[in-house]
């Protein structure tokens, strides 16, 4: 039997949320954490999350989508803080934000010891996360009261990065690149004569 968790009201969760990413940008090692996730960019391969954005560029969108991973992990937090439930916690997100989120985790001592001092859990785990964030929804009413609008260059509706992913596949595919980049045609070395 599955039991369902009321979510909280999204009033709620935008004030402990707004609170979260302040004391978080306030503490003593968000500026390694920082440079650390922005400096991630030799590992990021993803070929089905950022790339989704229009004219996707690493080094101009990083920092904003920066502050739209932790905006996301702090809405997550909040959600868990109030419930005690990691499944509830793992609210719908877009898919670039969602990314942005792995390669936060990338940094794992950083972020934890920030999260301890800061008083909250980071939930994200991957078999559990919803990707399907839709404007209208709860995270969206969520982020809307914590911080207004947020940016639809990086929260996409889920349907608008499935057709996007349509189109990737099929850009990669035509390069050699098959199942979006999970797998590939390209032999790196001449056949031994």
């Amino acid at each position: 039997m599955t039991v369902t968790i009321a979510l909280p009201s999204p009033d709620r969760v935008a004030e402990r949320a707004h609170q979260i990413l302040v004391a978080i940008q306030a503490d003593r090692e968000y500026g390694a954490f920082e440079a650390a996730t922005l400096e991630y960019s030799e590992d990021w391969q993803c070929f089905t999350g950022f790339p989704v954005i229009s004219e996707w560029h690493l080094e101009n969108d990083a920092p904003a989508l920066l502050i739209e991973g932790l905006r996301a992990l702090s809405l997550k937090a909040v959600v868990y803080e109030l419930t005690g439930d990691e499944n509830a916690a793992e609210i719908p997100i877009a898919v670039p934000v969602d990314e942005m989120t792995h390669a936060m985790i990338a940094q794992p001592q950083l972020l934890s010891r920030i999260a301890q001092r800061v008083g909250v859990h980071i939930i994200h785990q991957t078999d559990q996360e919803h990707i399907d964030y839709t404007r209208g929804d709860f995270t969206h009413s969520a982020y809307v009261a914590a911080w207004g609008e947020p940016p639809s260059r990086y929260w996409q509706d889920h349907s608008k990065v499935v057709r996007r992913r349509v189109l990737l596949a099929e850009r990669y595919d035509s390069i050699g690149l098959a199942r979006s980049g999970r797998e590939h045609r390209i032999t790196f070395e001449a056949p031994a004569a």
